[in-house]
């Protein structure tokens, strides 16, 4: 199949999605809608490129023969400089579709949910998990996106021991997915009397949202306990039984919830972390049977494994899988992470590229 006929299939898949979107059937299920959505906003934004790509060759085409067949001098004169300025914007063109044609993870298009844990370090771990947090807030602000926080466990100094918040926006997990890994600071702790440095870490794990069509819970495999919420210390901040605690039996997967007052919408929240852990569970078996053929360093990577440091007292973060190293930390700590998001989906789609053969 030539470039020229994926193409072609690009706006097949466009029309046929615009039609599916017009329809009754699908604009009566929020789900589908809100999935073929998606997929169509991923096309559409890149129709422009596809469609001048397309005119070029074409009128390469329509150059090339005219020159063949043509005597007149003026029109030849024409021809030539029509077919001098259309090869000249092909080979960037080119680039473009071939970086718009790599097959796309479907799930890139999902939102995402992103859980922090802090690791080795003590309180300095949760401060350090806490100024995470704030960065992909900050983050997710500056692209207009939203977030939710499902659940949350603090501990002192504003230390974060987990939390987990549900981030809704365009290509959410497809962009924020790199972050998946030991995230290791250097600093001067909060906690130092001495002023020497140490080296702390935090989890980040983000996965893709489930659509309540993908995961099926049924609710003869929960068992629901029922308790009180707790604040940092262990303490009770209140005398309902308004936290919720879901173990989904099969898996024995555990899912707690605590932040709201309300027993419903904790029990709500809890559902929604299950749910996306039964996927992951459900996607890892999927990887697992596919790791042959899919291997990225950058995005597939073990999620145990250290992926970027941040240096404080040198201002330097350096992401580990791409040997990219930055000297703005202090940016970066702050939001700005377009610089190594984009970094690292450019060795991404790289490899993806030798892998399509495109």
């Amino acid at each position: 199949m030539t470039m020229q006929d994926k193409v072609e299939a690009v706006f097949r898949r466009h029309d046929e999605l615009e039609q599916m979107l017009a329809s009754s059937e699908i604009a009566s299920d929020p789900s589908k809608m809100e999935k073929l959505g998606r997929e169509y906003n991923s096309i559409h934004k890149n129709i422009p490129v596809f469609k001048k790509y397309m005119e070029v060759v074409q009128s390469i085409e329509d150059a090339t023969q005219l020159l063949n067949n043509e005597s007149d001098e003026e029109l030849l004169e024409l021809a030539q400089e029509e077919l001098r300025t259309n090869e000249e914007l092909l080979p960037e063109l080119e680039q473009q579709v071939k970086r718009l044609l790599v097959p796309r993870d479907p799930k890139d298009l999902k939102n995402a949910i992103i859980e922090i844990r802090a690791g080795t370090g003590g309180t300095e771990a949760g401060i350090f998990g806490a100024d995470l947090y704030r960065m992909y807030t900050h983050f997710i602000e500056q692209r207009n996106w939203s977030y939710e926080i499902l659940s949350s466990s603090y501990g002192d100094l504003g230390a974060i021991k987990e939390i987990i918040f549900l981030v809704k926006g365009e290509n959410a997990y497809g962009t924020l997915k790199y972050e998946s890994g030991v995230h290791r600071v250097q600093r001067v702790p909060l906690t130092e009397a001495q002023g020497r440095i140490h080296t702390s870490a935090a989890s980040v794990a983000v996965f893709p949202e489930a659509d309540e069509f993908e995961i099926d819970i049924n609710p003869n495999e929960l068992r629901i306990d029922l308790y009180c919420s707790s604040g940092p210390g262990g303490q009770s901040v209140n005398t309902t039984y308004s936290a919720v605690r879901i173990v989904h039996i099969p898996t024995g997967i555990t899912v707690t919830c605590q932040d709201e007052k309300s027993q419903l919408k904790n029990k709500a929240k809890a559902l929604k972390v299950l749910q996306t852990r039964l996927y992951e569970k459900k996607l890892a078996e999927i990887e697992a049977e596919e790791s042959a053929a899919r291997k990225s360093m950058v995005s597939t990577g073990d999620r145990s494994a250290k992926i970027r440091t941040y240096n404080f007292p040198q201002n330097r973060v350096t992401d580990h899988r791409i040997n990219l190293t930055l000297y703005s930390l202090d940016k970066i700590i702050d939001g700005d992470l377009q610089e190594l998001i984009d970094s690292l989906s450019i060795a991404e789609l790289n490899e993806r590229i030798q892998q399509s053969g495109i």
